[in-house]
């Protein structure tokens, strides 16, 4: 039967799968070594998976299959092979509003908790609206593209041409399905930039002027560096991180934006870095800093699953280390733009009180993203001026 092949591959899948590895790259692997699995057998396998690791914690005493019918039920809008086999009668519920079908789940299944599918609810900021949060991580976040304002009509028509649900926010950003495979529509990369909603939006906080020198300290891909740039084009940046190769995709990115007035270096910034940075003085220091990344766990459920809470003061010793290091080149009276993707107030508001507690900075204002109203992840952002 068909059902028994998608049960088959997908438990295999389950079973191939520790969490170590971002669970996007496992596919890819896992997919390249069974080159027996057909395209449908991939999409339902993948389907389920996503959808399995959607539910967090929550019903972990239920069988496994059973529980997957209950994850698949809640995450999708069309029914599967599963739901029809495990939960028939859940199966022409299928198109419910999600609260709707939350309550259908708890009606049926009485240890269903929304509290157990993010289990580290006690460490939250206080700004996360949980009754808003919690069933977020059912609903699959979009694909968010920056766009300049004079290219952006352009880009919609190629979108639409191809039958690709567009959707307009602002003069200058469009919400796309995700998976959308944007190489194969739009036809010159130049012409955009992939960035979630909420990590264009930190841009409020940088206020540059003109001709000043920025450091954006643990760059990665350069999406805050292209962001500053977008906002001043006359500034001069220096880009840094840990990662060599993180810099040489990033310096891909740059020449597509036509980004050329810029500094790079290879720094681990829990070491003194003096040597490299002692003439150095910026007017603005964008620190956006490694964390738990459980903003982003919408995108990355795996991690409602494998997160383990021992990681969170990992983090918070590395976030608060890096900023010590940094702080000493940003001139007085100029921002430290602290940023993080987590919704952790140890990495969030809790960072923020230890900075202005132990350095001559000030707390001119700060912000949870809440991306979990917009189909989008969620992000901490905080300026700072040096006093």
């Amino acid at each position: 039967m068909k059902v028994e092949h998608q049960i088959r591959a997908f438990e295999q899948l389950l079973k191939s799968y520790d969490g170590v590895m971002p669970l996007h790259r496992h596919l890819f692997a896992y997919f390249k070594q069974n080159k027996q699995m057909g395209s449908s057998d991939r999409r339902w396998a993948t389907r389920y998976i996503y959808s399995y690791f959607r539910l967090g914690k929550a019903l972990a005493d239920v069988e496994t299959l059973k529980r997957l019918a209950v994850a698949d039920f809640l995450c999708n809008e069309t029914s599967s092979l599963i739901i029809a086999n495990f939960l028939p009668d859940f199966e022409a519920q299928i198109n419910l509003a999600l609260a709707d079908k939350i309550d259908l789940v708890k009606q049926n299944f009485p240890n269903f908790n929304l509290s157990q599918v993010f289990s580290f609810d006690a460490n939250l900021s206080d700004d996360v609206d949980r009754s808003a949060f919690l069933p977020s991580f059912f609903i699959q976040p979009d694909l968010f593209i920056q766009v300049k304002s004079t290219h952006i009509q352009v880009v919609i028509n190629q979108l639409q041409a191809n039958g690709i649900i567009t959707k307009e926010i602002g003069d200058t950003t469009l919400a796309l399905p995700n998976g959308t495979k944007l190489e194969q529509v739009l036809t010159d990369p130049r012409l955009y930039q992939i960035q979630d909603l909420s990590s264009q939006k930190t841009g409020a906080y940088f206020e540059p002027n003109k001709y000043d020198y920025w450091w954006d300290t643990c760059a990665a891909s350069g999406g805050k560096s292209l962001l500053l740039h977008s906002l001043e084009p006359n500034i001069e940046l220096l880009v840094s991180d840990i990662r060599e190769n993180s810099l040489n995709n990033l310096q891909e990115r740059f020449q597509l934006a036509g980004l050329k007035k810029y500094h790079l270096k290879a720094m681990d910034l829990l070491q003194n870095n003096d040597q490299i940075l002692h003439h150095y003085e910026f007017d603005g220091i964008l620190l956006d800093a490694p964390c738990s990344g459980s903003g982003t766990w919408g995108r990355t459920p795996e991690m409602l699953y494998f997160f383990e809470q021992y990681k969170i003061e990992n983090y918070v010793k590395l976030q608060k280390g890096i900023a010590a290091n940094v702080i000493k080149y940003l001139k007085k009276d100029r921002p430290l733009i602290y940023m993080t993707c987590s919704v952790f107030k140890a990495e969030n508001e809790d960072v923020v009180t230890y900075l202005t507690n132990n350095f001559d900075l000030k707390l001119e204002k700060m912000e949870l993203i809440k991306g979990y109203n917009s189909k989008a992840d969620s992000m901490f952002v905080a300026r700072l001026i040096k006093e």
